[in-house]
């Protein structure tokens, strides 16, 4: 794997986590790096990165200081998607209100564009995403 494209995903899992970016734009330069999905774990705290030829990345996440409900709500997870999609919260507040509604982690599939959230016993979520607009 390139450097540049470690650079990349090392950025935007930076920006992301410190609340910097918006996953538009964060979805726009993974995808120009060549990126084909990620997954982000809450239980482990990282963003795996994958790229079409089966190479992976790990990026840690700051230490999450919340647990993953048991229960997995697919209307807060929903709730909470609209909420950082209006720009009413940041990134962590994101985390810790998906983790409040029982989801332990997601895919972003760049190219299948969606974003698919998990809860502990098989529960998704889908939300689908526009493709990046060109720069």
């Amino acid at each position: 794997m390139k450097q540049e494209t470690i650079d990349v995903m090392h950025e935007v899992a930076t920006l992301s986590d410190e609340g910097k970016i918006t996953f538009p734009d964060a979805v726009r330069r993974l995808t120009d790096a060549g990126v084909e999905r990620y997954h982000t774990d809450l239980s482990r705290a990282e963003h795996v990165y994958y790229m079409p030829d089966g190479e992976s990345h790990v990026e840690k996440m700051p230490h999450l200081e919340w647990k993953v409900a048991t229960e997995f709500s697919d209307a807060d997870v929903d709730d909470t998607v609209r909420t950082i999609q209006r720009g009413e919260i940041l990134y962590m507040e994101f985390c810790r209100r998906v983790m409040a509604a029982g989801c332990v982690g997601w895919k972003v599939l760049l190219q299948g564009h969606q974003t698919q959230y998990f809860g502990r016993k098989g529960e998704i979520h889908i939300e689908r995403f526009p493709a990046p607009k060109e720069r």
